[in-house]
């Protein structure tokens, strides 16, 4: 499904709508498309070619939770056994169900007229492998048996998806699918590399680990029982991480990784509902718990878990199709690593106490002291800008001790008991003489400093936002940070 993430936060292709991620664009509408959007675009330059661009946050948990309607559909009117790749991707083993429409096209047709019925578009390939019937999608074609390796040979080798092997292969004068298809195994696996190596077979049409029908056998799987039966989705949504790091350490232990892991809850009628995701290794602790939650969520809106009224009497987490493991998953902070023992134990306080029980600060981007500091919950990725600038207007040290929440009602007078106003020349009006903050009371000025002007998303009237901040200190000892916006004063952090 073209562009999900836009679909997912109900953005329309007529709207200019941005998807963002760490100050990244992963998907846009048709209409950012038109005004020179792209995905993988910084956020800045995105906005800056198109003004009225709407800026939505990814929300994972939200997009598995739409994309769940779209699998289950699927499953019930064309195909059962389906593994979701990710949100808006989807694959199946097509020959049983392309015999029982009539032929591929058919139930290539077949698909994305279920799809339609839900009033979303969607697009479907057929391929020998997954990597090239994900390429197929796109353009809807159908590659002939045994035919991916041609079909691939024209593409730029970016669409592999190793940028530090497309950066090294282009350098080396290796353009092509094709071309890097032809380099003998040997002479790839010594310079490239395990993953070159998968890189190269890929490219050579061939599957890494194929799709499968068959259940897995339950090896190195986890469960917890709920007694009595939980009827909330919340605790089992918790129990999800608990039982994902668990699921990790076990295959840690055995020293393999798994390409498809299928999360399953039983109800207290009997009935039994899984859903099968495409792991390949990468997924991690948190990735698994929030599909896991977007997928609960999903069965409840949809009436799935409804009847009986027993709830959720038991959770299950199963790997399938074990391989020996390669290396370690990357750790979920980027490069920051968090012991494992500090993992662990904020897991489990967030499974008894909450997801925002506990938190941790992130430093970023931004003007403010209240913008440079984020408090995120404990496993939870950082979306926010970089803290690297430049940022114009930027508050210098030494910083505020404390920031409030929201900014207090201030007034800075003169002498004269008038307000001190800032031209847009940045000029005070008069010498500030008394500062009141509310809930603090008064104090006559003993110094200050500034005014320093902050002008964020000029570009953008709706956004838009000019402000001046000045420093004051008290003869009752305190200083304070004050910002003016629209003729107001406003408290905006404490010094001490």
């Amino acid at each position: 499904m073209p562009d999900f993430p836009v679909i997912a936060c109900g953005g329309q292709d007529a709207e200019p709508v941005a998807v963002v991620h760490r100050d990244a664009v992963v998907a846009c509408s048709a209409a950012a498309r038109a005004a020179g959007v792209r995905r993988r675009m910084r956020l800045r330059v995105a906005q800056a070619r198109c003004p009225e661009l709407r800026v939505v946050e990814r929300d994972l948990a939200a997009e598995t939770r739409v994309f769940e309607r779209v699998a289950g559909h699927l499953e019930g009117t064309v195909m059962p056994r389906l593994e979701v790749i990710r949100p808006g991707l989807l694959a199946a083993p097509a020959r049983g169900p392309s015999r029982y429409w009539g032929g591929e096209q058919q139930l290539v047709d077949r698909l994305m007229a279920a799809v339609a019925e839900l009033g979303w578009p969607a697009r479907a390939g057929i391929a020998d492998t997954v990597f090239t019937a994900a390429l197929a999608a796109r353009s809807g074609e159908i590659v002939p048996a045994g035919g991916d390796a041609v079909w691939l040979a024209p593409y730029p080798v970016g669409v592999l998806g190793v940028p530090r092997l497309v950066e090294l292969l282009q350098r080396l004068g290796i353009p092509t699918v094709g071309t890097y298809a032809g380099l003998p195994e040997d002479k790839v696996l010594a310079r490239f590399g395990a993953e070159g190596m998968n890189a190269h077979r890929r490219a050579r049409g061939q599957e890494l680990r194929p799709l499968s029908v068959r259940s897995g056998t339950g090896e190195h799987g986890v469960a917890h029982t709920f007694e009595p039966a939980e009827q909330l989705l919340e605790p089992v949504a918790f129990v999800a991480k608990a039982l994902a790091e668990q699921l990790h350490e076990r295959l840690a232990a055995a020293g393999v990784v798994c390409a498809r892991l299928e999360a399953a809850v039983e109800l207290a009628d009997g009935r039994l509902r899984s859903r099968l995701f495409r792991h390949e290794g990468r997924l991690s602790a948190l990735a698994v718990a929030e599909r896991v939650r977007g997928v609960l969520q999903a069965w409840a809106e949809g009436g799935a878990l409804a009847g009986g009224g027993g709830g959720i009497t038991r959770l299950m987490l199963r790997p399938e199709q074990l391989t020996a493991a390669t290396g370690r998953q990357s750790a979920l902070f980027g490069e920051r690593h968090t012991p494992e023992e500090i993992e662990r134990a904020g897991a489990r306080v967030q499974a008894l106490l909450g997801h925002q029980a506990v938190l941790r600060m992130e430093i970023g981007g931004g003007r403010g002291p209240a913008d440079q500091v984020r408090l995120i919950p404990f496993g939870d990725l950082d979306t926010r800008c970089p803290a690297e600038g430049p940022w114009p207007g930027r508050l210098p040290a030494p910083h505020p001790a404390a920031t409030f929440p929201r900014w207090l009602p201030a007034e800075l007078t003169d002498g004269g008991g008038q307000l001190v106003a800032v031209s847009a020349r940045l000029a005070t009006s008069a010498a500030p003489a008394h500062l009141t903050v509310d809930g603090h009371g008064g104090a006559e000025v003993a110094g200050w400093a500034g005014p320093w002007p902050v002008l964020e998303q000029w570009w953008d009237r709706g956004r838009g936002r000019r402000i001046a901040r000045m420093q004051i200190t008290t003869a009752d000892g305190h200083a304070w940070l004050l910002a003016i916006e629209h003729g107001r004063w406003w408290a905006e952090a404490h010094y001490g």
